[in-house]
């Protein structure tokens, strides 16, 4: 058995769970989600507590045991605490500003990009180069910030584009004469 779908979940305060046929629902301050198991996999409420288990015993099932309990995991942690992804906006003349549910980015090329914001994500923009992501659902939070850093990947050369805050670009190891 996985040592990760072991572990139980707890609940806080203000966190309610409703274990339906082959998924979880979870509401809390911040939001409403619900996620889908998969199937071999059951939760079970004790007091505070979420617990996963096999409905029985085999080698396909032992995969999804610690998936199934991580995305319940983080569906707790979101709908209380939320998640967020920070990216900064590198180089002359780049910035980005926000209108409505869209992202206007210039980023260097001909045309400005937009970016529609999908429900379920909020985008603040702090001085033109600086956004924050925020979301309940960590899977579309991590995808929104993907998307927008795909838009111009950072260069570890010119040390230009769109970065997570705190990335360290590598550069590539140059030929040693010999």
């Amino acid at each position: 058995m996985s040592r990760i779908g072991k572990k139980p979940i707890p609940i806080p305060q203000g966190v309610s769970v409703t274990i339906a046929e082959g998924a979880v629902e979870v509401k809390g301050p911040k939001g409403h989600l619900r996620q889908l198991v998969p199937p071999g996999v059951v939760f079970a409420q004790n007091d505070a507590t979420l617990v996963a288990t096999l409905e029985r015993e085999g080698r396909e099932l032992r995969k999804f045991h610690g998936l199934a309990r991580s995305l319940v995991a983080n569906a707790v942690t979101g709908v209380t605490d939320g998640f967020k992804k920070e990216l900064d906006i590198v180089g002359i003349g780049y910035r980005a500003e926000l209108k409505g549910k869209q992202v206007h980015f210039a980023l260097g090329y001909s045309h400005p990009v937009v970016f529609n914001v999908p429900e379920g994500v909020d985008v603040a923009i702090d001085k033109q180069t600086h956004l924050v992501v925020t979301g309940v659902d960590r899977q579309l939070v991590g995808q929104v910030a993907a998307d927008i850093r795909a838009l111009r990947k950072p260069d570890p050369y010119k040390q230009k584009g769109v970065r997570y805050t705190g990335e360290v670009l590598k550069k590539k190891v140059g030929k040693t004469g010999a």
